[in-house]
């Protein structure tokens, strides 16, 4: 099952459920798919048959949602500061050559980078056993909900940003129960918008690298993650595409499992406050950086894979310079 949000012609959320290749149909009694989410967790039901029992309602052609800009963010918060945009790196069997392509060198053998090391923890431990810990991935911390960008926008980076770099992604997405346990509604396709250039002055400046806008969606895939995930990244400009690389994920082509990566986030109990939402950037081994491509304000991103709804579509764009943070005049 596939969900998804859109904004009604009065101004209201509407939820749209539907299954692969058929069209997406309003679920009148959803007040928002958090709403919906949360009811589902404190009836102990799971959310598909939740959603099985409601009527549905009018019928709505994807496309056009899209053209007409009416796609939200699937699920949000009712207080945006409380979602929570994170993410994992050198998760993927091809992540550490990205990195190393996108830093421009590769390291001897005999003098492993801190990446070449974290990641070689992944491939060694990354995948433990049932009820075992494995290896700790390379965190971030990408902002909350206020960083977050509908399917259909414009990712905007800010006036002092040096890159305007996507990256691919299937996003895990979680809301935290009354219990503080986290369910797991699903996955998504992501954008994790980066700053590539940044990233590669120093590899300390990652975290600043990340705080960048994200999106995800159109569509929420209910249920697991396929093991083998193929989509395809492409980068629009003037109508035409300028570069198209295809993308692998799931836990096949991983170095991580998915239950490995979700324990380290989890396991603080900060990410486990009732009522939050998470959404989890799993990491990616493609990035048009890497291949020396140029994102200008105006291109359009792309996002695709089969089995995850409709294309993640985000234009580009760039903050006007505003000059130094301006600090009130006085202590108070």
């Amino acid at each position: 099952m596939l969900l998804s949000q859109i904004r009604s012609a009065d101004g209201a959320v509407r939820v749209l459920a539907r299954e692969e290749g058929e069209p997406a149909r309003e679920l009148p009694q959803a007040e928002s798919l958090y709403a919906l989410a949360m009811q589902a967790i404190v009836q102990d039901i799971p959310l598909a048959g939740l959603i099985a029992g409601l009527a549905r309602g009018a019928a709505h052609d994807l496309q056009e949602l899209a053209r007409a800009g009416r796609y939200l963010p699937p699920l949000t918060h009712p207080d945006p500061a409380h979602l929570h945009l994170t993410g994992t790196g050198l998760t993927h069997l091809g992540s550490a050559a990205t990195r190393a392509a996108m830093h421009g060198k590769m390291q001897d053998e005999t003098e492993l980078t801190d990446s070449m090391r974290m990641f070689r923890m992944g491939l060694e431990g990354g995948k433990p056993a049932a009820g075992e810990v494995g290896a700790q991935p390379e965190w971030f911390y990408k902002g909350n909900g206020h960083n977050l960008v509908a399917p259909g926008a414009a990712l905007v980076a800010p006036a002092f940003g040096e890159d305007l770099g996507e990256e691919p992604e299937i996003a895990g997405i979680y809301l935290i129960g009354p219990d503080r346990r986290p369910w797991r509604l699903g996955f998504a396709l992501a954008n994790e918008f980066s700053d590539h250039v940044t990233e590669r002055v120093n590899y300390l400046w990652l975290a600043h690298s990340k705080l960048r806008p994200a999106s995800f969606g159109p569509e929420i895939r209910l249920g697991e993650c396929p093991a083998d995930v193929r989509g395809t990244s492409r980068i629009w400009r003037d109508d035409r595409p300028v570069w198209e690389k295809p993308f692998l994920t799931g836990e096949a082509n991983m170095s991580h499992s998915l239950a490995n990566l979700e324990h380290h986030h989890f396991k603080y109990d900060l990410f486990r406050q009732p009522g939050d939402v998470h959404v989890h950037f799993f990491g990616t081994a493609t990035l048009s950086f890497a291949d020396g491509i140029k994102v200008a304000p105006g291109d359009v991103f792309e996002i695709s894979a089969p089995g995850f709804g409709l294309a993640l579509r985000n234009g580009v764009a760039k903050a006007p310079a505003a000059g130094p943070a301006q600090i009130a005049p006085r202590a108070l």
